[in-house]
């Protein structure tokens, strides 16, 4: 039996694999770390960051909306 788990956030890292960044989990490390990764037009260098709904994510001059969908 397998259960859904609900949560009230996504991690950066987890949320730019989601909308399709291409590479290893170091590579997205590595250019969150390197401030290419803007969270709510603030450079964000953390990659365990915690999105919440309605949060928007910059990468290489496209934003991208945290959905409720996505953290439900």
């Amino acid at each position: 039996m397998t259960q859904d788990i609900l949560t009230k956030h996504i991690e950066l890292n987890t949320f730019l694999r989601i909308i399709g960044m291409k590479g290893t989990g170091g590579k997205i490390k590595l250019a969150i770390r390197s401030g290419s990764v803007k969270v709510n037009g603030e450079i964000e260098t953390r990659n365990k960051r915690k999105l919440k709904a309605r949060n928007i994510v910059e990468y290489l001059g496209k934003k991208y909306a945290v959905e409720e969908k996505m953290i439900r």
